[in-house]
């Protein structure tokens, strides 16, 4: 017997300020389906899951919900007006005998049902916005970001419910552990399309990287053909033969689906410049205390950083990671025991509250008027890693264009704030590296590039996180606070946390010392290029796209068939030109081909 879908979407259209989001999609949930909703920040998630959910209405198209099934959205930015308390909005919708749902939710979410909406943070609100969806119980879940806000210990409580629950659902995430462990189905936007794999997330990115190069074949082929019919059409003007009119129709077509195919989006362009190497010990941490209100965060904590160390913390929300990050760094003071700092320090952080953007000011006043940033006299340059740059040429390199230049930050995504606050911290120098947590909100494409970065950095690096996946790729040191002052040093990253952990540890009292030899990071996976490949097979396709604009340009001037007659000694050198330019393109194809395909063996 046939199943009756949850969702159907039937020839969707959606346009947002004359740019097609999607255009004549079809799409099906069915019961029990577990699906990841992937793509670049920016390519539609959050507007397809809106459009989904009945929040956002298409310009065409059909979206059917049978009747007596229902759908539930989690919002992003929860409107609470007329709400006392999270557990009033949480509850609301909700029959008094299944009011135990909610309570349930808050203890698994770790929000307060009691705490006041007007006391409320962001993050509260979302666990709030999140227990809810959990305690209606719809037939189809629509998540966006579900664990953002979250500390582990409330993402495995989420991941047990989702597992066990029998609601269909689709998930926006950030969190690849989280999306290989749930989902058996992969939407995924790119450029206007939605495609759909019957297979999770953990094959997404075989799938991803074997439809680009698919493409990449494709795009290849068809420029040498363009490129073969217009050395025909060269040659056979300069040997004034009589032309086939028909054929250079053709050629015209190829050229013309070649324009309309639409690039994909880089990656952005971040690196962090180390600077002068610090003394060989960073920080000296020895026998630390501190307690708030009587609630012990470190009792008599002990630590040494090395330069080059990359040490994790982890634990839950409220535990005090951030504040022991700011013992370390002088920045807060402990009750007892002594912070020795090394020497030549030169500190970068990236603060998971985003409370050095200013949301009421442009991306470009964020960055000029950031002391560390500022250029004297120069209003539109913007001092990066000592070299001035242009303030929208730098922000091409995070992926913005220069219509967001003058935007107000509060218009961005999250994952567009993250990344101008990366912008920020990458133009400064260091040998320090702070992160707290700085994955939130980032696409796979750039939480891979940051991972690469941080690999190559110098420095040295001490990072909060709750993403599993991250901290296994990064951490050499897991420094697990596990509450009521405890802190236990394991060497690795999370997985190896997990496996190390022993049940009673959890109970018993630690002074962790990290100076003794670490387990070295697996080492990264040589690309088989040397340092000048690489970065030739980088400057490839910039050196590929303006030649073919050359070839553009040469082909409308010699496309004016009086050219010849009028002035014989400019048709001859732009034909000479359009011959150069064409066998400099072939050959810079033929590199980046090899260069890729060496890539790819290594």
């Amino acid at each position: 017997m046939a199943r009756i879908p949850l969702l159907q979407m039937a020839g969707i259209s959606l346009t947002f300020g004359g740019d097609p989001v999607f255009d004549n999609l079809d799409l099906v949930v069915q019961p029990g389906d577990r699906v990841a909703l992937v793509g670049r920040n920016g390519s539609g998630k959050s507007t397809l899951m809106k459009v989904m959910a009945g929040l956002v209405e298409p310009d065409r198209g059909d979206i059917v919900v049978p009747p007596g099934k229902s759908v539930g959205y989690m919002e992003q930015d929860p409107g609470m007006k007329g709400f006392a308390t999270l557990g009033d909005y949480a509850a609301s919708g909700l029959e008094p005998g299944e009011l135990y749902k909610v309570e349930r939710a808050g203890e698994g979410l770790k929000f307060d049902p009691a705490r006041p909406i007007e006391t409320a943070s962001g993050g509260e609100r979302r666990r709030a916005a999140l227990a809810k969806l959990m305690a209606e119980a719809p037939d189809l879940m629509l998540l966006d970001e579900p664990t953002n806000h979250l500390d582990i210990e409330a993402i495995g409580w989420l991941e047990a419910e989702l597992k066990a629950t029998r609601a269909a659902y689709v998930l926006i995430s950030h969190d690849r552990a989280f999306l290989r462990e749930l989902t058996r189905a992969t939407l995924w936007i790119d450029r206007g399309t939605v495609r759909r794999q019957e297979k999770g997330f953990d094959a997404f990115e075989a799938w991803r990287d074997k439809v680009w190069d698919d493409e990449d074949m494709a795009r290849h082929k068809l420029n040498r053909l363009i490129k073969s019919e217009s050395r025909w059409a060269v040659e056979g003007i300069s040997a004034r033969r009589k032309r086939n009119m028909g054929r250079v129709r053709a050629l015209h077509e190829l050229k013309d689906q070649r324009a309309g195919q639409i690039k994909r989006q880089g990656t952005a362009d971040m690196a962090f410049d180390g600077a002068p190497k610090s003394g060989r010990q960073v920080v000296e941490a020895v026998d630390l205390s501190k307690s708030f209100d009587g609630k012990p965060i470190v009792r008599n904590f002990s630590l040494k950083v090395q330069r080059g160390d990359r040490i994790a913390f982890v634990g839950p929300n409220g535990v005090g990671k951030t504040t022991v990050l700011k013992m370390l760094l002088g920045l807060e003071q402990p009750d007892d025991g002594q912070i020795r700092m090394g020497t030549n320090l030169e500190l970068a952080m990236f603060d998971q509250t985003r409370d050095q953007l200013d949301p009421d000011m442009s991306l470009w006043d964020n960055l000029t008027s950031d002391p560390g940033m500022r250029v004297s006299g120069k209003a539109d340059q913007v001092m990066v890693r000592g070299e001035p740059r242009h303030v929208v040429g730098y922000l091409k390199d995070f992926l913005f264009d220069e219509r967001q230049a003058r935007a107000p930050v509060r218009s961005l995504s999250g994952g567009e704030k993250a990344r101008l606050l990366l912008a920020r911290l990458m133009a400064r120098q260091s040998n320090l590296l702070v992160l707290d947590e700085p994955t939130n909100d980032l696409d796979v494409e750039t939480l891979d590039l940051l991972q690469e970065i941080l690999d190559d950095y110098d420095g040295t690096v001490l990072l909060v996180s709750h993403d599993r996946d991250f901290l296994d790729r990064i951490a050499t040191t897991t420094i697990a606070m596990e509450g009521n002052g405890q802190a236990v040093a394991y060497a690795g990253g999370w997985s190896d946390y997990q496996a190390q952990r022993a049940p009673e540890q959890t109970k018993v009292q630690a002074k962790p010392k990290v100076d003794k030899p670490k387990a070295k990071p697996e080492p990264k996976a040589k690309s088989g290029l040397s340092f000048t490949e690489k970065h030739r097979l980088e400057a490839l396709p910039g050196e590929i796209e303006r030649l073919e604009q050359e070839i553009a340009k040469l082909e409308q001037l010699m496309a004016d068939p009086e050219l010849f007659s009028r002035d014989p000694v400019k048709f001859q050198k732009a034909s000479e030109a359009l011959v150069e330019r064409q066998n400099k393109l072939s050959e810079a194809e033929e590199e980046w081909l090899e260069l890729e395909e060496k890539s790819e063996a290594g």
